[in-house]
């Protein structure tokens, strides 16, 4: 199994521990293309490739070749955002794993989208263990 997990770099790092622990769950159902997004060393401005460009066709490589997505969505980012819509337009499946925040809510692009498994979670027990649900799936259906 091929994943691609999503989470915030340029829009904010405060939930980089919360990936990490995400990402060495997932390495349980298989290849991570993204281990760097819970590296605690990468900036908000980034850092992970040449420039831009570079940035954007490597990771566009990597969802079109990953089986699924997973998405930290708690903190809000344009790019996070743009891999979503990307994945649902390959038909990959997504997750969207989200704490709720006093004051904020999720888009509605995301919680109203049928092609998206939302689970919000407190504890990142929960989180794991909507993650072993969504693996045990073979495909989610409203």
């Amino acid at each position: 199994m091929k994943i691609y997990f999503a989470g915030s770099i340029r829009g904010g790092r405060d939930d980089t521990m919360i990936y990490k622990e995400i990402i060495s769950h997932l390495k349980n159902y298989g290849e991570v293309f993204t281990e760097h997004v819970g590296d605690q060393s990468l900036a908000v401005q980034g850092g992970d490739g040449a420039d831009d460009r570079s940035i954007y066709k490597r990771d566009m490589k990597w969802l079109y070749s990953a089986n699924i997505l997973v998405a930290e969505v708690s903190t809000p980012s344009l790019g996070v955002g743009f891999e979503i819509a990307q994945a649902i337009q390959w038909n990959k499946r997504v997750l969207c794993l989200y704490r709720p925040q006093r004051g904020k809510k999720l888009s509605a692009l995301i919680t109203g989208c049928s092609k998206i498994f939302n689970v919000e979670y407190t504890a990142l027990g929960e989180a794991k263990k909507a993650i072993d649900i969504f693996f045990k799936k073979e495909k989610y259906t409203e």
